[in-house]
């Protein structure tokens, strides 16, 4: 019997949306302060998914700016099949502090899931996570989480359903309040509607973004409720089925609910489709730590479980336990060939990088980062530097491994310290490794170093510097489950030399960083870059001849 191996879509990919359409299907997952916004993935038979592009992809949204772990949260993807529209609502977290939480929730459609997309289109400010629904008799919902800052009012909020106008993005009449979430865990978002024979079925994340994550559910005659609980009390996926009390906690990352016994991690905030076998599916979040350290690299990743319909009209797992697996049943019918490679290769012959690279902070645009200028090439134009919110020259790709080989070579010419060009490891700008050319003073030329941010600490690599002759070099940083090596040769036919080894990179995970006060680091994921500085003048530039990244 064929099966899907999870995570279907390892490295950042967290809060999967999905659909199908046909005999396709397609997932979209947030992308928080990294450009372009939304990403977006296709499959035909649910276990290997291939990138097909981004929703927000023209500066749509501005991210400069954003604190970790804000931005673009948990976008949510939906078929009109009356009007044969895509569509999608998505929140812009842009304040987290004090536990505000202020976001800005949008929609915004399109004919074809490559686009062109629309603007996006206001839509309320009420809370996050809002998703659309497209009921049978012509009328559209959107359910979203109600945030919750008064003393003495559970937190995080009720989840709210109102009718809504597609064709003004208007709410319709009021918001109805219709749970606080349908079991103890508590920390109740991300609702979104579906309906099955007679019922309306509300599917909520909960237990917060931690250990304790899952999946839980109700349902009701009537789209306003009142909506029944599942009759177990418990999430129906989770990575950890032990039953935790802990309404009232907005969020946690409840390190106490860690499952042993488990590789995955987190399993939640889950979205269900039928297929065209007429079997049913549940794409859901997931994370995996480094062995012996609850710490997670890889962010959280998408996986699928196959689900069924008890006789009763309840959701559950395939195997009728709520334990989620690291392999599922595949589809009948449905052959799936081989392994799917997430190793990337990008030599920079065609008008267009790769659509895997993406930005922190700012949007990719041919003012800086190109394939023109020198055919064959990857040019980036150095600004500010990695600490940067604002306009950083990062190009960078999700880790989907915790073992890889990331692989340039630059060309480089610098008249200043303050112009650098290499690559490295990235989280945000506070946390990231860098090993780059720039100019020495004292030797007269160019040398190759490191230097490395470590929760807004500036660590410079004094003892770890080499002359540079002109002006290029081949660089290789190896990741080996949160330590990295870095090695460099000057010409193809030399051996590779090592610059620095054993670097502790293990903290470039979303426990290890310090994000927002008051949060537990971050929720986005570890990515790999090339990239430039010039903090000097903003006239040089950086030559790519390849980019390369294989997994082990």
């Amino acid at each position: 019997m064929n099966h899907i191996i999870n995570p279907v879509i390892p490295g950042m990919a967290p809060d999967p949306s999905i659909i199908r359409v046909g005999e396709m299907y397609y997932i979209a997952t947030s992308t928080f302060h990294w450009n372009p916004g939304i990403q977006l993935f296709q499959s035909r038979d649910l276990a290997h998914w291939e990138q097909i592009g981004s929703a927000l992809n023209k500066g749509e949204i501005n991210l400069r700016g954003t604190n970790t772990p804000a931005g673009i949260w948990a976008p949510h993807l939906s078929y009109d099949a009356d009007t044969q529209k895509y569509w999608l609502t998505f929140s812009h977290m842009v304040n987290m502090a004090g536990r505000e939480f202020n976001a800005d929730s949008y929609i915004m459609w399109a004919e074809d899931i490559t686009g062109p997309w629309s603007e996006p289109v206001y839509l309320t400010s009420i809370g996050f996570d809002p998703a659309l629904y497209h009921d049978d008799d012509g009328k559209h919902y959107v359910s979203i989480l109600e945030w919750e800052i008064r003393t003495g009012y559970q937190a995080p909020g009720h989840i709210v359903i109102a009718e809504v106008d597609l064709d003004r993005g208007k709410i319709i009449g009021s918001w109805h309040r219709v749970t606080q979430g349908f079991t103890t865990r508590g920390c109740a978002e991300a609702p979104q509607l579906y309906k099955h024979n007679d019922y309306y079925y509300l599917i909520l994340a909960a237990g917060g973004t931690g250990y304790a994550h899952g999946v839980e559910i109700g349902r009701s005659k009537h789209v306003f409720g009142p909506y029944e609980p599942h009759p177990s009390g418990e999430p129906i996926i989770t990575s950890s089925p032990r039953h935790l009390f802990s309404l009232g906690d907005p969020d946690a990352g409840h390190f106490e609910m860690y499952n042993p016994h488990s590789i995955m991690q987190k399993a939640g905030h889950g979205s269900l489709v039928e297929t065209h076998t007429g079997e049913w599916y549940i794409a859901h979040l997931m994370s995996r730590p480094l062995e012996d350290k609850l710490l997670n690299p890889l962010g959280r990743e998408t996986s699928i479980q196959k689900m069924e319909w008890t006789e009763d009209g309840w959701l559950q797992m395939k195997d009728g336990s709520n334990l989620a697996k690291m392999e599922t049943e595949g589809m009948s019918g449905i052959t799936i060939s081989g392994a799917f490679s997430h190793d990337l290769f990008d030599n920079f012959d065609e008008k267009k990088h790769k659509l895997h690279f993406m930005t922190p902070y700012r949007e990719q645009t041919e003012e800086w980062v190109n394939t023109t200028e020198r055919p064959g090439y990857l040019r980036i134009y150095g600004q500010n530097s990695l600490f940067s919110q604002v306009n950083p020259a990062i190009m960078a790709t999700r880790a989907t491994s915790f073992q890889y080989e990331l692989h340039t070579h630059v060309q480089f010419h610098a008249d200043h310290y303050s112009e650098t060009a290499g690559m490295g490891l990235y989280y945000d700008s506070n946390n990231w490794l860098y090993a780059h050319l720039t100019y020495s003073e004292s030797a007269k030329g160019m040398i190759l170093t490191v230097l490395q941010a470590k929760l807004g600490e500036r660590i410079e690599y004094v003892h770890h510097q080499v002359n540079v002759p002109d002006h290029r070099a081949e660089l290789k940083l190896t990741y080996h489950s949160g330590t990295a090596n870095i090695s460099y040769r000057f010409e193809k036919n030399l051996d590779w030399q090592v610059l620095v080894e054993g670097v502790d990179v293990s903290y470039l995970s979303d426990e290890g960083v310090n994000g927002e006060p008051g949060e537990i680091g971050g929720f986005t994921g570890l990515f790999n870059f090339i990239g430039s500085v010039d903090a000097h003048q903003h006239d040089s530039y950086a030559d790519f001849d390849f980019y390369s990244v294989k997994n082990d």
